[in-house]
């Protein structure tokens, strides 16, 4: 996959494209990811990528022409990508998009700023992405999370595939069960018996209970969203009966 990114602020990415699994993928040659500095396709002497709105208003606007440059030049041959911009309003992202772009060969970051984009730069954007409802500065660490939710998803990324099939929200959205290493006890908390046990059939019961528990508890809509759609198996919802009658003892 080869990524390319849109700034305003491209030093911002140089740790996060150097450290950790995306700087090892992307030296291993797995990935591409080129930054690119939008002042650098405009054609004033005073590199000027931001003009005052029309009609008015506070803040200023992302000028069209150096954009317009930039998917130009970057996009003359090759493969046409698919171009995300970053904005507040946008699409949520959430972990079925990261899979979806994960099977796109190239992509593009338009990363916005100041009070947005000019309108006319969305007629290159296939998809306008927010990663939350709150406002950021710039769209450059949306633009970092995106990257990291997708690229870890490229076969060869991560070395051990079992870690993509335990993630929360990878099996029917549903979140991850609690995860405990050596020692067994530390300051009075002792690691549940059955991790200990060697039954790999009881620890997997156990796991599927813990990660339908926390579910339910912290994000009830996805229970009701897979019962709605028919997608629990018959073990899950006879564990979902079990957490509903603790439930109703409790409050007895």
């Amino acid at each position: 996959m080869r990524i390319d990114v849109l700034t305003v602020l491209p030093g911002l990415f140089d740790c996060f494209l150097k450290e950790g699994v995306i700087g090892k993928a992307i030296s291993s040659g797995k990935v591409e990811v080129k930054v690119h500095n939008i002042r650098d396709f405009t054609t004033d002497k005073h590199r000027v990528v931001d003009d005052v709105p029309y009609g008015g208003g506070p803040g200023m606007v992302l000028k069209p022409e150096p954009i317009f440059r930039a998917y130009d030049e970057l996009t003359k041959e090759g493969e046409k990508p698919y171009v995300l911009l970053t904005e507040p309003w946008g699409e949520k992202f959430n972990q079925e998009m990261a899979v979806e772009l994960s099977k796109k060969p190239r992509l593009m970051i338009i990363c916005g700023r100041y009070e947005g984009v000019d309108e006319r730069v969305k007629s290159l954007v296939d998809r306008e992405v927010s990663i939350g409802d709150y406002v950021l500065t710039g769209g450059e660490l949306p633009a970092m999370v995106i990257m990291d939710a997708v690229l870890r998803l490229i076969p060869g990324v991560l070395g051990n595939l079992e870690s993509l099939r335990a993630d929360s929200f990878s099996d029917r959205g549903l979140l991850g069960y609690p995860n405990y290493t050596r020692p067994a006890e530390f300051r009075g908390m002792k690691v549940p018996e059955v991790l200990l046990s060697g039954h790999h059939k009881k620890i997997e019961s156990w796991r599927k209970e813990q990660s339908l528990r926390k579910t339910l508890e912290r994000r009830p809509e996805i229970i009701e969203n897979l019962k709605r759609k028919g997608l629990l198996t018959k073990e899950e919802l006879e564990i979902l009966k079990k957490i509903e009658k603790e439930k109703g003892s409790e409050k007895g």
